[in-house]
């Protein structure tokens, strides 16, 4: 079969996988944050220093890290199950907040009095009638003591005998650390169930997973080396494939789209689905794992399960901040990559 009739029948098996999407539930594990956005507008230098002076105009908060992969599971008509950590704080009373107000069970957060919750305050700002854009970002938190680490994987166990399938969501903040990943992807193994890895700093420490879904910077960062060409990028997949003893993993690649790896010799490239110019990819990552890990567990094989995650994220891109896409969205997505396809 040609390369691109088999990605035409990915494409019709995503198509016919989405209405399957609905009721998955997905034990959505990692670091969940709190994004601030304060939004004004710069109006003069300041006279105390070489700096800008910005009219505040509106400030919102919203669930990052972790918790935007919950929220795309959610959006996808699936059922997230959060298993996190947060401090005893307003910050992480919002972020329970928040995912209650999406109709996200929060029974998996943990609050941990003697942390701070990990939150990333974002200034964004523009002369009038300009698009505000980033100019300044505050992070604070720390990772979380062993004590609470302990407390989380008994959690974890409790969980993880109820779903259909296993996200693990890593920005760096040591929530997943190595007794909580390896005791849901020794029981997502155990069940029989898909486990999905998408870690920013660390995926070489994800052994076993079903799949990994890093970006071409974050396969670079893995193996120590630049990827200049599409053939080293095959080469780095599949030696990091099979470093992790993985089913398969598929690797993001901005406007090139996305290669998908199952095994040495496997790999197949899909275009970008786009509908229309790219805003934001502020989010696209958990997007994608999201809607990866909710087909597979819908029964949808790994290249149709990228396709849909493909469509997923092409959406998402056209918005500003970090969006979420629904199932009739990602339906014409697909649409419209049949057209260019």
């Amino acid at each position: 079969m040609a390369p691109d009739d088999r990605l035409k029948r990915a494409r019709d098996q995503a198509l016919r996988s989405v209405d399957a999407l609905a009721g998955g539930r997905v034990l959505v594990a990692g670091d969940f944050l709190l994004d601030r956005y304060l939004v004004g507008q710069a109006t003069r230098l300041s006279r105390e220093a070489p700096v800008v002076i910005i009219e505040h105009e509106s400030d919102d908060t919203s669930i990052g890290g972790a918790g935007n992969a919950a929220r795309n599971v959610r959006a996808l008509g699936g059922e997230p199950i959060p298993l996190g950590l947060v401090g005893r704080d307003r910050e992480g009373e919002r972020v329970v907040e928040l995912l209650r107000a999406a109709g996200i069970d929060t029974r998996g957060m943990l609050r941990d009095p003697e942390r701070r919750t990990v939150t990333k305050t974002r200034i964004l700002a523009g002369a009038a009638n300009t698009v505000r854009q980033q100019v300044l970002r505050i992070d604070r938190g720390r990772e979380y003591g062993a004590s609470r680490i302990d407390h989380l994987v008994r959690r974890a166990r409790a969980l993880v005998s109820d779903v259909d399938a296993v996200l693990l969501s890593d920005y760096g903040y040591a929530t997943l650390a190595p007794a909580v990943r390896s005791c849901l992807i020794q029981a997502a193994r155990n069940r029989n169930i898909p486990s999905c890895a998408d870690s920013r700093y660390r995926l070489s420490e994800f052994q076993g997973v079903t799949v990994a879904t890093p970006n071409e910077e974050e396969l670079a960062g893995v193996l120590g080396r630049v990827l200049r060409s599409d053939a080293d990028v095959t080469a780095a997949g599949e030696e990091l494939l099979s470093r992790l003893n993985a089913r398969a993993m598929v690797v993001t690649r901005g406007s090139r789209g996305m290669s998908v790896f199952e095994g040495a010799g496997h790999c197949r490239n899909i275009p970008p689905a786009r509908l229309g110019e790219v805003a934001d990819v502020t989010g696209a990552g958990d997007t994608v794992a999201s809607a990866l890990v909710l087909a597979l567990a819908a029964g949808t094989d790994v290249l149709g399960a990228a396709m849909l995650a493909n469509a997923a994220a092409s959406v998402v891109v056209g918005r500003r901040g970090a969006a979420t896409a629904v199932p009739e969205e990602v339906v014409r997505a697909l649409e419209a990559w049949t057209v260019r396809a």
